[in-house]
């Protein structure tokens, strides 16, 4: 099989020849340790070095206040870098009870910050042969948590609802605009895209379900529907213990669930094939917490070994966190590729 039959296949849950894999988005900082590991000198070549099945692409942005979309918005409500600030500092909208306010704020432009010619570009500029997935994100829920601050989010979902879905309502039409650029730009060389919300702790969901259904999911419905409008794979993030949205997920028409976050909550691979398996594929599953950064490459090998047993198809073999930290050792990364990859 080449790398679009492997990553199809797998989504589909159909026969593999063996695990498709993806390596996840490693920081700049460790990126200096794996380049020397791996004898290479750019992501490219790392990623054509480990033979991995999907090659990411961000959309591109550029703003006066960002080069990232998934920073497009200047929630800060005092002084300081909004891209220092966290999900739990103050937003603009901190004491928001009033749906109009929402026209007071400066909401960026889509069109303004993102050039066809660019996305068009950044998806050309890929390897033959690899599958491109589109790292859009999207975080509506997560967006709308830094536009109050988490905590006073929290509350006025509670105490004034029609202001923060008038807020976050606003966040996702910022979203299709800009995706629908990306997708018409990139056509059919994109095939994936990553989108996402945290929901999960390490053990349980950081809001009830009713509460993610009444004010994500609806945006969430919007930004898948649109992917596959354009015939693309959705791929959804959501850290943690997420297991009672998972049918919710499947039933918005996600394809893959990103991640296993191994150590969460009733996030055991095997219960998870159990109770979703026929139904939709996943992401994940080799623990970031602990085992890639403090076990040995045989012990990151023999959980590899295990999830292929569980997961014969339907299971894009990643670290359970998209993030490669530089407390990961290099070995262990080559472990987790080496046996994913061995022909049994």
């Amino acid at each position: 099989m080449d790398h679009f039959d492997r990553f199809f296949a797998t989504v589909d849950r159909r026969k593999v020849d063996r695990p498709c894999t993806w390596l996840g988005l490693p920081v700049p900082a460790a990126y200096e340790r794996l380049f020397g590991h791996f004898g290479v000198e750019n992501t490219r070549e790392l990623i054509l070095k480990l033979d991995d099945d999907l090659y990411p692409v961000e959309l591109p942005y550029h703003s006066p206040t960002s080069n990232a979309i998934y920073m497009a918005f200047d929630f800060g409500s005092q002084s300081g870098k909004e891209d220092e600030r966290s999900l739990t500092a103050p937003g603009y909208f901190e004491n928001c009870d009033d749906p109009a306010m929402v026209e007071t704020f400066e909401w960026p432009e889509p069109a303004k910050y993102i050039d066809p010619a660019e996305c068009r570009r950044v998806v050309e500029d890929t390897p033959d042969g690899l599958p491109v997935m589109g790292v859009i994100w999207s975080a509506h829920f997560q967006d709308a948590m830094a536009a109050y601050g988490m905590e006073s989010a929290l509350v006025q979902m509670y105490a004034a609802p029609d202001a923060f879905r008038a807020v976050i309502d606003r966040i996702v039409n910022f979203y299709l605009e800009a995706n629908e650029i990306f997708y018409s730009a990139a056509g059919d060389r994109l095939h994936a895209v990553l989108i996402g919300n945290d929901f999960g702790s390490q053990t349980g969901l950081m809001v009830s379900p009713e509460m993610i259904r009444k004010f994500a999911f609806p945006g969430t419905r919007k930004l898948v529907e649109q992917a596959k409008r354009h015939g693309l794979k959705v791929i959804h993030h959501s850290c943690g213990s997420i297991r009672p949205i998972i049918d919710d997920l499947i039933e918005l028409g996600v394809d893959v669930i990103h991640p296993i976050q191994a150590l969460a909550a009733g996030m055991e691979p095997a219960e998870l094939k159990r109770e979703f398996g026929g139904r939709v594929a996943f992401c994940g599953g080799v623990d970031a917490q602990h085992l890639l950064v403090n076990g040995t490459p045989k012990e990151v090998r023999d959980k590899v070994r295990e999830l292929r047993e569980i997961f014969p198809t339907g299971l894009i073999v990643s670290p359970s966190h998209e993030a490669i930290l530089p407390d990961i050792p290099p070995e262990n990364v080559q472990a987790l590729f080496d046996e994913a990859h061995a022909k049994w």
